[in-house]
């Protein structure tokens, strides 16, 4: 099946074509690891861990690379790191380790590859030195900076006129720039501050470098893929392209470049000032990590997306229709597709939303399948679709048990105990008391379904 994706360099969805069908290639720009992600910073992690998957699918695990950088260097670290009193490994450990653990809940996989930039200075301060040679960027006061003028061809991506891209830009105002739009590749630093030795003495390197540096040195001068936020276009992307492009004679550098869109919370812009920035990990200590990667995968990645409580109650409650399904059929082995079903959504641009649809349809099929064989063979093409997508791996009966972090009332064994006492009650026909215990696990957020094989529960 061919694969469309939109190539935000050509303003079109392109059939995609790899260089090299034997070693696909995806670079994400990372977090930059001075605090806890929230969800604008998790939405590329989860948009670009599907494409992993998909393209792990169409090309095989071991023929695609994904690359996704940690920014451990970068002025906002060292502030932090001031401000909390501790030095920047301490810091930088603590976040990316909470990084991982919080963006595991949302079902991501790891990246094929992890570099960190500052195990990548050395690669950074050679292409710093080549852009120099080729007349692309000067040495200035202890500072590198890319001369944007030498680049004739200079936000193609973006689209913009320099101006315009002026206008739109927080742009240092420095006597050393030859041009206001000229941008750092190196900068000095202060005894007190992190630094590395150079040509152009004690310094550190700018923010853009640290992506050209790494993707070339892990997946080379050309390749597939490069994806992010939409809010990465311009400068960071645009200034990759001018690092890259132009270190290496004019030759090309990614050919499809992709990037999700913005994330609100209840319509409004993500801010502090507001006070509705939505911490990962203070979201799946109250919702299950798998419904908040749902709720993000429910909108288009290229589309805004608001983030609403709705948005996250009906993301549990379709999961909860999933397991419903699979937990009648817990005793059936499944029989597993080759092709899932979702595979043609997903191919049209990561169409998300439609592949959750076709996932409510294999449900439907599952509910109405009679007989071992039909459930099993419907079991199957909804665990492939599911899998595609990063769901449904979890036990059902686990599932259903799952509750908020520091939540009160009743626990399982006391769940149980209830359940248990209201079978007998009814086996013993005393059905008063049984309808009072019912109310009483009602009550409590806790459902019940009496079946053929007897009484199981749920937290609502």
């Amino acid at each position: 099946m061919s694969l469309s994706l939109y190539n935000t360099l050509t303003r079109r969805k392109d059939l995609f074509q790899p260089i090299d069908p034997d070693r696909v290639r995806l670079y994400v720009c990372g977090p930059t690891v001075y605090s806890y992600a929230h969800i604008g910073n998790a939405r590329p992690v989860v948009v670009f861990d599907q494409l992993f998957r998909l393209l792990r699918h169409v090309y095989g695990e071991e023929h695609v690379v994904y690359a996704r950088n940690i920014t451990d260097i970068d002025d906002k670290i060292i502030d932090a790191a001031r401000a909390n009193g501790e030095d920047i490994a301490t810091l930088t450990e603590r976040t990316t380790a909470t990084f991982h653990a919080d963006m595991a809940a949302l079902h991501c996989l790891l990246p094929t590859i992890e570099p960190r930039a500052t195990a990548h200075v050395g690669g950074m301060i050679a292409m710093i030195a080549q852009l120099i040679a080729s007349g692309h960027a000067y040495a200035a006061e202890g500072h590198v900076l890319f001369s944007v003028a030498k680049m004739a061809d200079y936000g193609s991506l973006s689209r913009r006129s320099q101006d315009d891209m002026l206008a739109g830009a927080r742009v240092e105002v420095a006597p050393y720039k030859q041009a206001p739009g000229d941008f750092v590749l190196w900068k000095p630093s202060s005894p007190d501050q992190p630094g590395w030795d150079s040509p152009w003495g004690r310094g550190r390197p700018g923010w853009h470098i640290e992506c050209s540096a790494m993707s070339e040195q892990h997946l080379g001068t050309h390749f597939d893929i490069h994806g992010g936020g939409i809010d990465l276009i311009f400068p960071h992307h645009e200034n990759e392209i001018a690092q890259s492009v132009c270190a290496h004679g004019g030759e090309p550098f990614v050919n499809v470049w992709m990037h999700n869109g913005f994330v609100e919370v209840e319509g409004e812009k993500m801010s502090k000032s507001i006070g509705n920035v939505l911490i990962v990990h203070d979201l799946i200590r109250q919702h299950p990590g798998e419904a908040l990667r749902w709720a993000m995968l429910s909108a288009h990645y290229r589309d805004p997306i608001d983030w609403t409580a709705e948005r996250v109650k009906q993301a549990k409650a379709s999961l909860d229709r999933c397991y419903t399904a699979l937990r009648a059929v817990a005793d059936i082995a499944p029989v597993v597709p080759e092709t899932p079903a979702v595979l043609a959504a997903l191919s049209d641009d990561l169409n998300t939303p439609l592949a959750q649809a076709v996932l409510h349809e294999q449900v439907t099929a599952l509910n109405k399948a009679k007989g071992e064989q039909d459930q099993a063979v419907a079991k199957g093409e909804l665990l492939a679709s599911a899998a595609l997508l990063g769901f449904l791996d979890a036990d059902p009966e686990v599932w259903f048990r799952w509750r908020p972090e520091g939540a009160q009332g009743l626990d399982d064994a006391a769940v149980d105990a209830l359940v248990a006492a209201r079978v007998e009650a009814r086996l013993a026909r005393d059905f008063t008391q049984a309808d009072r215990l019912r109310r009483e696990l009602t009550e409590a957020g806790i459902i019940l379904d009496d079946g053929p094989q007897g009484t199981i529960w749920r937290r609502a």
